[in-house]
């Protein structure tokens, strides 16, 4: 019999539904996982436990009463922390909000309580959800528990190292350009960005609103199913939310794949640019088992991987100084240095770069939808690679290297990342399937297909006991040149940025990134190209 900290949402349901399995008992046996393994892993800023043992009492005498209401009803769950939870801290990771303790849970946050969950505690993330690591937070970076050197994707970091490492059955993260597909991706799990506008977004601190999404990540396709089932729906108090029925999305998880039509994208991860030798291999393995699942896979050419790039980054920056810019201008020291590296280059994206990155997400977006004429799904890659080795953030992986997973971003589609192999030196490999909007089932269903062919859920990983200290890592950039001096002094004194000189150089070193993708954006687009936020794609 499994291990109680290795069992899936699904497998603790059926037991607590029988009686077989007390959720206090299992409560208790996840508790004990994490105080055995997070001092290795950082994957929580905070446990609950006192509070999680009286919800599990809780669950469990409301079960024994009249039966469990939800899938989750006794089973635990946990937070990145930037989902708002009443009288608990949410702290965005970040100094600026160490003593923020909101007065209302987030909409996700409480449909989860009413589901009957049991909340761990909250999740380490980067800074506000951007990017990492960081080593000058007061809470270190969250490990890969497949290798603790290596990076667990972000910035969900740490809702991917809990799921896989046995610290949580599952875990809410949020995505703006990959932010829930990476982090599952090395490390190994599932998760999933839905459909913008499927799942609320009130309550959760924001970093874009254009491609912002709230989404599950689990050890399965079916958890996230589950997850996705009880968070979804509609939220008359959020804008962004949509207002359409939920499907049951578990009822076609076993009707198999028979006939479905499956577009590969290949050329983003072989031509675009060229992932590794082993990802490209387990991509064209996945590609076999759905064949012989019965699905017919078809090769599918889509845009330039680098305007999806530009697309996301442009407005992605823009929105996230926006939201920042009061405070990064008057308060830098209170952010770390990779968000400040990050987020400083956004002061300077003009309203016209802006508009037309939205013009652009239109157009990018309406060819997605076309190619879903011939197909049921795109798939493709969902990293370049297995988990690279934990470094400093530096403007070449910030910028420069554009991740697989913006393109759902910018499109808005749903998209899973799922396990489809392992390298040699053992780390996980990872697809994305996206479907239509709001096809969320389809995803599943394809996914889930995969799984149940396939041996990479009966793997997990074995977590060391001694922790790596390298906080001293180097976050510094290379002084500026004097014509960089020069002219990004001139348009950071416009945009009314005053930074120190090493703040300054990391602003220099991204800059030039920067420009190069608002180079990608198009300069010819015609009359009748509307921003995409002026525009519905519901029911397409």
């Amino acid at each position: 019999m499994s291990a109680l900290h290795t069992l899936t949402i699904a497998e603790a349901a059926r037991r607590i539904a029988t009686r077989d399995l007390s959720p206090v008992e299992l409560t208790q046996a996840v508790l004990d996982r994490i105080h055995a393994t997070d001092g290795v892993l950082h994957a929580y800023i905070a446990v609950t436990a006192e509070r999680a043992l009286a919800e599990a009492k809780q669950a469990e005498a409301e079960i024994m009463k009249g039966g469990p209401r939800s899938p989750l009803h006794g089973v635990p769950y946990a937070l990145k922390d930037i989902y708002e939870t009443a009288g608990l801290a949410t702290t965005g990771h970040s100094a600026r909000c160490k003593d923020h303790i909101p007065t209302q849970d987030a909409h996700g946050v409480t449909k989860l309580r009413e589901a009957g969950g049991v909340l761990l505690g909250k999740l380490a993330t980067h800074e506000f959800a951007t990017g990492g690591p960081s080593w000058d937070l007061p809470w270190p970076p969250a490990r890969n528990p497949w290798d603790i050197a290596r990076f667990p994707g972000g910035s969900s970091s740490g809702s991917g190292a809990a799921v896989a490492a046995g610290l949580a059955p599952g875990a809410m993260g949020s995505d703006t350009g990959g932010s829930i597909r990476l982090p599952a991706a090395f490390c190994g799990t599932a998760g999933i960005k839905p459909t913008y506008g499927r799942i609320s977004k009130r309550g959760v601190l924001p970093l874009s609103y254009t491609l912002d999404n709230a989404g599950p990540l689990a050890w399965t396709v079916e958890d996230c199913a589950i997850l996705t089932q009880i968070t979804a729906g509609y939220d008359p108090l959020d804008p962004g939310s949509v207002d359409l029925p939920v499907p049951d999305y578990r009822a076609t998880l076993g009707e198999g794949i028979k006939g479905m039509r499956i577009g590969l994208v290949r050329h983003w991860y072989e031509t675009d640019r060229r992932a590794s030798d082993e990802a490209i291999a387990a991509m064209d393995a996945a590609m076999e088992v759905l064949r012989g699942l019965g699905a017919e896979v078809v090769e599918i050419t889509l845009r330039p991987l680098a305007e999806y790039q530009a697309c996301m980054r442009i407005t992605a920056l823009a929105e996230s100084f926006a939201i920042h810019a009061d405070h990064l201008r008057s308060r830098p020291q209170d952010y770390g240095e990779v968000f400040r590296y990050r987020i400083f280059p956004g002061s300077m994206v003009t309203g016209t770069q802006y508009v037309t990155a939205q013009r652009l997400q239109r157009i990018l977006t309406q060819g997605m939808l076309d190619a879903f004429g011939q197909v049921d799904v795109l798939v493709t890659s969902s990293t370049w690679g297995e988990a690279p080795v934990m470094a400093p953030m530096r403007a070449e992986a910030n910028f420069a290297a554009p991740p697989l997973t913006n393109p759902w971003n910018v499109s808005q589609l749903p998209a899973l990342s799922l396990c489809n192999g392992f390298s040699k030196a053992g780390m996980p490999l990872s697809m994305q399937i996206a479907a239509r909007p709001f096809d969320e089932a389809t995803v599943f269903r394809i996914g889930h297909a995969y799984e149940q062919a396939t041996p990479w859920r009966a793997k997990r990983p074995m977590v060391p006991t001694t922790p790596i200290n390298d906080s001293a890592a180097d976050q510094s950039a290379p002084p500026p040149s004097d014509a960089a001096r020069a002219a990004y002094g001139a348009l950071a004194g416009l945009a009314g940025i005053s930074v120190d000189e090493r703040q300054f150089a990391q602003l220099c070193e991204a800059l030039p990134h920067v420009e190069a993708m608002a180079e990608v954006l198009p300069g010819d687009l015609p009359f009748w190209a509307e921003l995409a936020n002026s525009a519905s794609f519901v029911g397409e």
